[in-house]
Parts: C-alpha cells; structure tokens; sequence
C-alpha cells in the first residue's frame, strides 16, 4: 500500500470497480478499498440485466452469465398471468463472478485493489488532500488521495464523512430479502413478477432462474407501507406457499433506495457513486446498469481532473452534470412513475391485467403495459412514452 494516490475509490462493486479502472492512465495511481473480504461477496441484489446494455462498458465472460432471458411474465393479486414481449435478451448474472470480473479488469489496467481495507474515516488536510483512515488486515494505515470517489452502497459512510446529506425517507427505500432456492421446476429462460400487497406491499416479489433448478427468489416491501413485518416474513410466505418443496440455499436481505439520485454527487475532491449516489432505477429498483454508468462517468472526470492538476468541485462538476444529461433525467421520470405504481390498489393491479388479457399477446411490450395502466393518467403517461419508446 503505498503512501499516496491519485484517486481511492472506496467500495469495490461494480460502480466502484468500473469508476477505477476509468480514471485509471498510464501516469496517474488508483486503488480500491473493500471492505469485505472478497468482491463479489456477498451478494446483494437479483441479478439481472440485459446484454445489450452490459456491452457498452464491458466484453461479456460467459462465466459471468448464469442464464439467458427470453422471456417475462406479469402475475397479478388474484393470479391473472400476462406475457410481456422483451426488447432485447436478458441475462441473470453469477454476480459473485460478475463482480470479480470486473475488478480483474481493473487490476489489469494497474488498479491496486485491497480486501478487508475498512476506511472508517477521511479528513481532509487542508492541501486540497484527503487523508483516508482505514483499517487493512488488522493494521491501520493513514493513506493520502487527491480524489475518493464514494461507492459504498446505500450506507455509504463516505458521504456523510465528507458532509452530504444522504438521509432517504421510508417511501423512498425498499427493504428486500432474497433465497436462492434449489429442487424448482421452472422455466430456465423466464423470470416472473409478482405484484400483490399479499407478498410485497408497494413492491413486488421476483423468480429468476440461475439454472440446475436453482432460482434467485425474492421480494422488496416498500417502506411506506411496513406493516410490523419484515421483508424475510413476507418472502417466508410467498415461498412456502409457491414453493413448498425448495431447499433454501442462500439468503441475503438488505435496503434498495428507490429515491431520486442525490442532489448533490460531486464536490471538491470528491465524487459518490452506485448505490452511495442513489443511483438505482426506482420503479425496478434495479441499480447495476445505472452504477457502471455513473463509475464510468466518474472514472473519466476524475482522470481528466488529475490530468488538469485541478480536482476542485468546478472540474468535478462535469460529473453531475453528465449523470443528469445521460441517466438522471430518466430516472425522475422513474420516480414519478414508481409514486404512482406504490399507491396501486390489489383491485386496481388486477383490472391492469384483466384489460391486458383482451390485448393480442403479441403486442405485449413493456410500453403497451403503461398505456393500459395510465389511461387515465395522462401527464405520467406522456412521461412513459418519453421513458420506453426507445425501448421497443
């Protein structure tokens, strides 16, 4: 571990690793600090993705992928099912391999990357510096850096150690719990929705396959509408009564923001990222597309900063202003739309499907699903058309 660096990122997820290997060049040093022991470890989220959007950052391994998607179903509260047409393939990601992929990809590049690294404080030194306090395999070091960029997760300590305000309200934050369930006979390139407050209260519950009759089976309640109960009590009941006979092999739980982005990502010296960022689709709560997205954008803004010996917020800047120009200003739209879908009575879900069910299932696409749903809603219907007709 060296004394200085360029830029740190702190966090080594995909927004992390991808923000690394961008700002990495020839002339400047970066380095990751994980917390955990292991990228890739463990694993938080469904999975999934499409392959058209994976390869504008990055070659795909086909290690990485655990299936292929063709197909997806819509189920609503009293089990009407309705088939939605795909734009583009989908993918349910290995994400342990997936993760780890893409930090090899920035080792490669000449990112130093540390496991079990615990930055539990940054200060800066007044020398437009930060001095990065962290914790590697049970020895601490003070580690200067010029730019930390900030990715992680939904917790991120960094923001708050550098004095963003990152507070989400109940509305805007899923709490999810996920299994991965062995012994299932399902459809291996199919993933199923389901929407009801019987099993997710202003979310929805997920089944996607990962092959040899394993499936990522989970669920997000949103917290507008905690009842006493936590998310792993609903996912108990959704699986014992569709799944009785399963084996639980993995469970991982934990909080989705489905908020708008920060206000505020960038400032001198300092960039947030991912999750950190708020960076997450909020009708899906879908976050890794929008975290290589930022990391690439923050990478680039980043190297170009040291590269102009200037890594004060008027250059970092550039950082927000390509988030919003890209990614961000899509994302309102999402979050006025997910406001809407989280007031959804189970009635209301239900006649949604019935209409879809008079509709040729051909002409199913994600756009014929809003034009059903916001008929009466004029204003976010013209905000979804704007959304999804690049899409189909």
């Amino acid at each position: 571990m060296r004394k200085e660096y360029d830029v740190i990122v702190v966090g080594g997820g995909p927004a992390g690793s991808t923000a690394a290997r961008f700002a990495k060049t020839a002339t400047n040093t970066v380095a990751i600090f994980e917390r955990d022991r292991e990228i890739g470890i463990p694993v938080r989220c469904a999975e999934a993705t499409s392959i058209p959007d994976l390869e504008r950052f990055v070659k795909i391994d086909p290690h990485w992928i655990a299936t292929t998607i063709t197909k997806a179903r819509l189920i609503s509260p009293s089990d009407q099912k309705v088939w939605l047409n795909l734009p583009n393939d989908g993918v349910i990601l290995n994400r342990r391999l997936f993760d780890n992929g893409l930090a090899e990809i920035a080792a490669t590049q000449g990112v130093e990357i540390f496991t079990k690294a615990n930055v539990y404080k940054i200060v800066s030194d007044g020398e437009q510096h930060w001095e990065v306090f962290v914790r590697h395999l049970d020895r601490d070091y003070i580690v200067k850096s010029k730019i930390i960029i900030a990715a992680d997760g939904v917790e991120s300590r960094i923001a708050r150690f550098a004095g963003i305000r990152t507070q989400t309200v109940l509305k805007d934050i899923e709490s999810c719990a996920q299994v991965l369930l062995g012994n299932l006979d399902v459809a291996e390139n199919q993933i199923d929705f389901y929407f009801s407050s019987r099993w997710a209260p202003g979310g929805y519950a997920w089944v996607f396959p990962k092959g040899n009759h394993t499936a990522n089976v989970g669920l997000g309640v949103n917290g507008a509408y905690y009842k006493g109960r936590s998310a792993m009590e609903y996912l108990n009941d959704f699986i014992n009564e569709k799944f009785p006979e399963a084996a639980r092999l993995t469970t991982v739980a934990g909080g989705v923001p489905v908020a708008k982005s920060l206000k505020k990502i960038a400032s001198d010296g300092l960039l947030i990222v991912g999750d950190a960022a708020r960076q997450v689709n909020p009708v899906t709560g879908g976050g890794i597309l929008a975290a290589i997205t930022a990391g690439k954008i923050a990478g680039l803004v980043a190297a170009q900063a040291i590269a102009r010996n200037d890594w004060s917020v008027n250059v970092l800047k550039e950082y927000q202003t390509e988030w919003d120009k890209n990614v961000g200003k899509d994302y309102a739209r999402f979050y006025k739309i997910k406001e809407w879908m989280t007031e959804l009575s189970d009635d209301e879900l239900d006649e949604i499907a019935t209409l879809l069910q008079k509709i040729p299932p051909d002409d199913i696409n994600i756009m014929t699903v809003f034009k059903i749903a916001l008929r009466n809603k004029p204003a976010l219907l013209l905000e979804a058309i704007k959304l999804f007709a690049q899409m189909i």
